[in-house]
């Protein structure tokens, strides 16, 4: 009997807020895999609800190095590592001991590079950090990054990043390292109504798009949600394409599915009753 993907999840906690780990856990339980957390910090509630001075924010960095060192004390392998939300400059050094203590040529590694968002980087991230998030970013197999971060990776000012097919594409071509990497681009739209990602596969040079009906509104957490169902789906051995495409419908399912139920959109996206959804291939 083949095992569950074990999969370490490097990720932040919010006590209020679907969004990082508390997405990602499910969704890849729900997929077949056994996500293991090494958390980086935990937040009373994720950071787009109002600032509060009674919200709470644990930095973990001092929890990692042993954790991973008793992870490999006790032989323990990973069929992937999937990293996004980061707490401190020191968590990317961590990160990169983490891949050489444990990846290995069938290790898949997914950074998705968590900076900012709207064409601004988030409060917590310094240039510095924004600086390193580029060199974890380089050592990843894919990368699932916004359009903010595709421009803070690129160099280039958000204004300045191309909107249209051909200028996606090209994007997408640079942000794969001349093909070392695959991307998927989030938050994409070729035309009204329309939403999802553009993708570049490294194994077969293809660049290509994975779009869905745009719902009237925005949640926080959708591309966490995304990129779990993109890993979950590489895990099963399926396409990029397939992956980035079951991706954005799920997404949009979801959204639609909340909108229905009238919940506030800063608790996120109602997920939990749509996980049946992704229990087969």
């Amino acid at each position: 009997m083949a095992h569950a993907p074990r999969i370490a999840a490097i990720q932040d906690i919010s006590g209020i807020g679907r969004c990082s780990m508390t997405v990602i856990l499910p969704v890849l339980a729900a997929m077949g895999g056994q996500c293991c957390p090494l958390p980086t910090a935990y937040l009373s509630a994720h950071t787009a609800f109002p600032p509060s001075e009674r919200a709470t924010f644990l930095d973990m960095t001092g929890q990692m190095a042993g954790t991973a060192g008793h992870w490999a004390e006790l032989g323990v392998t990973f069929d992937a590592v999937y990293s996004g939300f980061l707490g401190s400059v020191g968590q990317f050094e961590l990160i990169e001991d983490f891949y050489r203590q444990f990846r290995t040529k069938d290790t898949l590694v997914l950074v998705d590079p968590v900076m900012g968002d709207h064409g601004k980087p988030y409060r917590t991230y310094t240039p510095d950090m924004c600086r390193r998030m580029g060199q974890l970013a380089a050592q990843a197999d894919v990368i699932t990054p916004n359009l903010t971060e595709a421009a803070l990776l690129l160099g280039e000012a958000y204004e300045d990043l191309p909107r249209d097919k051909q200028g996606i594409q090209h994007s997408l071509e640079r942000l794969s390292m001349d093909g070392k990497r695959s991307v998927v681009l989030t938050g994409v739209s070729l035309e009204p109504g329309q939403i999802g990602a553009g993708f570049f596969d490294r194994t077969t040079g293809q660049t290509g798009f994975a779009m869905a009906r745009q719902e009237p509104a925005q949640f926080p957490g959708t591309g966490d949600l995304f990129a779990s169902v993109v890993l979950g789906t590489l895990l099963r051995g399926e396409s990029l394409e397939r992956a980035a495409r079951r991706g954005a419908e799920f997404v949009q399912h979801c959204v639609a599915h909340t909108l229905a139920q009238g919940t506030p959109i800063l608790e996120g996206v109602q997920f939990e009753p749509l996980l049946c959804e992704l229990m087969t291939p």
